[in-house]
């Protein structure tokens, strides 16, 4: 494989940082952003512990403006577009001002970085490539997760489209789809809800939505190895050919695709014992 230069977003933990370190190890030059200046030296050490110097760690929070001016003048190959936050609880409930910080942060944040980026492509007749981290919940919404997963179906469709607006300038690309690998991504998306979620105030009640979440991450596939994903993410994110969207594993792979097959079949029901008679509209009463 030809040696890339790549910038990673999100690289301070979970997936971004092991991938990271993997795709230097294997001879790309890697430039590793993190969100805040505190995750900048441990990374930058473990770089040096680890004789990685083709691994350099800057700070790129994408809410700081100047921060994505910056970056989108550094000289890269791929743009793996991995930075995101999670927002829990029922859509019914949720402040929407964390609704719109979600979006601003997985959704619109990312995309002005890769507008940069392109055009900047474009306009020098450059090759390169664009990755998303999306989630299996870009492919289908769980209850109490449809926040997150709803940004996540946002980039789906940004990427598709990108895909096709993009082929014409030798631009790729790429999805790639995690399942709930236990990097405590997922499980600190979780607590979130709990910081608005009030008894006294909400419908939804806080002690049965912690049941909800714990009784999924109590399961295998709430808690599988993340180094799966990254031996997969240093294979996919430098390649020059491949699928456009990669889910892993290959078990939620094949439940996503029944999910899809199943979704044309998806009924509304009223409840039992409920009447739907159309109730014809009486008069308004006139006040005297």
């Amino acid at each position: 494989m030809v040696q890339k230069t790549i910038l990673v977003t999100g690289a301070g933990s979970g997936f971004g940082e092991g991938a990271a370190i993997g795709m230097a190890q294997n001879g790309h030059a890697v430039i590793a952003t993190v969100q805040v200046s505190p995750q900048v030296m441990p990374l930058r050490q473990k770089a040096a512990k680890l004789g990685l110097d083709n691994l350099r760690v800057e700070r790129l929070d994408l809410t700081d403006p100047y921060d994505i001016e910056r970056a989108a003048k550094w000289d890269f190959d791929v743009l793996w577009n991995n930075a995101g936050q999670g927002e829990s609880g029922p859509v019914w409930e949720i402040p929407i001002d964390l609704v719109r910080r979600n979006y601003e942060i997985n959704v619109f944040l990312p995309l002005v970085l890769t507008q940069k980026v392109v055009q900047k492509w474009v306009s020098q007749g450059r090759r390169g490539k664009v990755v998303f981290t999306s989630s299996m919940g870009g492919l289908f919404t769980p209850a109490n997760w449809g926040t997150y997963v709803s940004t996540k179906h946002a980039l789906e469709a940004i990427a598709e489209a990108l895909q096709q607006e993009l082929r014409p300038y030798d631009i790729l690309v790429q999805t790639i789809n995690p399942g709930a690998y236990f990097t405590g991504y997922n499980e600190t998306m979780a607590d979130n809800a709990f910081r608005w979620l009030d008894d006294g105030r909400n419908f939804t009640r806080r002690e049965d939505l912690r049941k909800g979440f714990d009784d999924f991450f109590a399961t295998p596939e709430g808690r599988m190895d993340p180094q799966e994903m990254i031996d997969r993410m240093i294979e996919i994110v430098p390649a020059d050919t491949g699928k456009f969207r990669n889910v892993m594993p290959r078990a939620i792979e094949d439940m996503l695709k029944a999910h899809q097959l199943q979704a044309w079949e998806n009924r509304i029901e009223a409840p039992d014992g409920l009447v739907a008679d159309i109730v014809p509209e009486m008069e308004p009463t006139r006040s005297v």
